[in-house]
């Protein structure tokens, strides 16, 4: 049993605040060279970062959702691709606490290790062998990859006595092969690159039907009342995440007003940019998106933490108007994001200058099936008109 000392809220969020000098430093050369700088992945481990959602018996900290919006806001301020990585390790290590407690004593020995993920089989299969399964086929856009000790793979398991059906389980990265292939116009630092398995085995107690890992059934009997995990995945996978873009924000805000005093208004009459009303107008309406897309931030929290503490059954509508949060709070921060960029001037094209590469990070982000604004409002509101949700991603 782990004796490590649980650090509160607070104490996490002032961490990432000591780090971040490192992850600014090196947020450019991360981008440049399509994944995180080492400095930034250590620095990220020193803090602790990793161990947010890993079982308290490994060393873990059990970290609530509140916890995970506050430390993703503060480390997206900093650099959103490293925020991202993080959230990704955060959501695979939470859904490998649903795995049977011998399978979760691999993957934990050390809890510092990174993890990456995904949902989807993309273009995977595994077939039956004694003993477990064998999977071919590849996995894009796993983001973490190239600084991760395990991934969680998907695939459409061939059943001879069935229909095929979705699995998931932990492998080893150094069974895999990557692919260098994240070549993109955002995020480019998260080294979002494509995976692949070839005759990969992977034994039987290593696999869980991926529904089952969804809809938050555990295989546990260790976690079985541990309230972290008494919500379902996407719940937990958006309460994650959603902090990412508000950081975002919140780093090209700060940006702006940094470079705001001195500022001119060129080919106006107005002494600086500062003192011109459509400025006011305009960064006030970038403010208040910000802070309405924390409120959806924090109402998503909310309600992941009550339910995880009550043991309350979820309901389709809390279930949906999770998505919906998170994709207002991205539909916001975009906004917000794209009027403080108009409002930097040409100057703000300059590399120099971060304003262009987090709003072209934030648009990245932005476009994950999980995130779209439009498809989460358009689950959520089939839900409140009596319709199935026409996803189990829910």
């Amino acid at each position: 049993m782990s004796t490590v000392v649980v650090p509160s809220r607070e104490e996490l969020v002032r961490r990432v605040s000591e780090i971040a000098p490192v992850l600014r430093a090196n947020a450019a050369w991360s981008a440049e060279h399509r994944r995180l700088h080492e400095e930034t992945v250590k620095a990220l481990t020193d803090a602790g970062v990793f161990r947010m959602r890993i079982p308290l018996r490994y060393g873990g900290f059990e970290s609530d959702a509140r916890t995970m919006v506050e430390v993703a806001d503060e480390l997206a301020q900093s650099d959103g691709a490293a925020a991202w990585v993080a959230t990704c390790s955060w959501i695979a290590s939470w859904g490998l606490g649903l795995f049977p407690d011998e399978v979760q004593d691999q993957v934990f020995a050390d809890p510092d290790t990174q993890f990456c993920t995904t949902i989807g089989p993309g273009s995977a299969t595994a077939v039956p062998v004694p003993g477990g399964i064998l999977v071919n086929g590849s996995w894009p856009c796993i983001s973490g990859a190239m600084s991760s000790g395990w991934q969680q793979i998907g695939a459409i398991f061939l059943n001879p006595d069935g229909d095929p059906y979705p699995v998931m389980g932990p492998v080893p990265m150094s069974e895999l092969e990557v692919s260098d292939d994240w070549h993109t116009n955002g995020f480019r630092g998260t080294g979002s690159v494509a995976t692949t398995a070839k005759d990969l085995f992977i034994p039987q107690e290593r696999i869980l039907p991926a529904p089952m890992v969804v809809n938050s059934e555990s295989a546990s009997k260790l976690n079985a009342d541990t309230p972290m995990y008494r919500a379902p995945f996407i719940s937990v996978g958006a309460a994650a995440t959603v902090g990412v873009a508000i950081g975002m924000a919140k780093a090209i805000r700060d940006t702006f007003f940094d470079r705001l005093p001195g500022r001119q208004l060129t080919y106006t009459l107005y002494p600086s940019q500062s003192e011109a009303p459509v400025t006011h107008l305009r960064v006030a309406e970038a403010v208040m998106k910000i802070d309405e897309a924390e409120f959806h931030a924090q109402r998503l929290a909310s309600l992941v933490d009550s339910k995880c503490a009550s043991g309350d059954a979820w309901d389709m509508i809390e279930r949906g108007r999770g998505r919906a949060d998170e994709g207002a709070a991205v539909r916001l921060t975009k906004e917000a994001a794209e009027i403080f960029a108009q409002s930097s001037g040409g100057s703000s094209a300059y590399t120099k200058v971060p304003v262009q590469r987090i709003v072209n990070d934030l648009h990245t982000f932005s476009l994950h099936a999980m995130m779209n604004p439009d498809v989460n409002a358009e689950i959520y509101g089939r839900i409140l008109c009596g319709l199935e949700p026409n996803t189990y991603y829910i």
